[in-house]
């Protein structure tokens, strides 16, 4: 199955663009190949090391270096209070980053540090216009965007929740109807109260639906022996839907401030 998500479908997507392909159908790998994916996904750190390839180790070590990055860049931002001016830099800077890296063959870490850093910039400078007319709601957005990223992985974990074909292409739909509805509000502006609340809604729960979404990718990818660079590419993908998660948070919020 090809990923929904655009940065990891470079990874384990289309093979007929030259990008790292697998197949999960129970009849591409012997009984004895299963066994040993089985092991190398159960002992990832000396597996890694000994075959090169993609381990759960791998994508949460990076995953948590891209996040360092965006923390201490976002918090520089904040501190010095940069304005509008470096909310442009980071944004454009983080989008044009993210495109390079969403669809290069190639997976380059430097550029997706530096992606983090752009992002980490807009973010804290976004987030202290915020926090400046709502005090403490960016503390807040980050709790609500930590429980709802634990509570997908729990209920993926569990079961609760199982990524199908039919799955797919109703979160596939319901992006697009997403997006559509974005670029209206572009000129209409994002509307207020009840109707608010509700998009506010919709767009967390689409944003956290997706983190599903990755974490099935990430656990194929692993399971079929993606190569091990690919963990930088797993580790943006996260990064780029939570991120995504905490603006929706945030949005969310400050609209249900401004009803009180």
């Amino acid at each position: 199955m090809q990923s929904s998500n655009p940065v990891l479908g470079r990874a384990f997507g289309n093979n007929k663009r030259g990008y790292a392909a697998f197949d999960p159908s129970p009849t591409s790998t012997t009984q004895t190949e299963a066994v040993q994916l089985e092991d190398l996904y159960n002992a990832p750190a000396a597996s890694s090391l000994r075959t090169g390839r993609m381990t759960i180790d791998d994508v949460v070590t990076r995953t948590a270096i891209l996040f360092a990055v965006l923390v201490v860049t976002g918090a520089g931002a904040w501190s010095l209070n940069l304005g509008s001016g470096a909310l442009m830099i980071g944004l454009l800077g983080g989008f044009v980053l993210a495109m390079v890296n969403s669809f290069s063959k190639t997976v380059r870490p430097a550029l997706i540090i530096s992606y983090a850093a752009f992002e980490g910039v807009a973010l804290g400078t976004l987030s202290h216009v915020y926090n400046s007319a709502y005090p403490g709601i960016v503390s807040q957005a980050v709790i609500a965007t930590l429980c709802a990223f634990a509570g997908m992985l729990f209920a993926y974990r569990s079961g609760k929740i199982s990524v199908t074909p039919k799955f797919t292409r109703i979160m596939l739909g319901a992006m697009i109807g997403y997006l559509m509805l974005g670029l209206i509000t572009i000129f209409t502006g994002f509307p207020g109260g009840s109707t608010g609340i509700l998009i506010g809604l919709a767009g967390v729960a689409l944003a956290s639906f997706f983190l599903v979404l990755d974490f099935d990718q990430i656990e194929k990818g692993i399971a079929a022996g993606a190569p091990e660079q690919e963990s930088w590419r797993a580790a943006f993908g996260l990064m780029v839907t939570i991120v995504w998660l905490y603006l929706e948070v945030l949005r969310l919020l400050s609209i249900l401030r401004n009803d009180r």
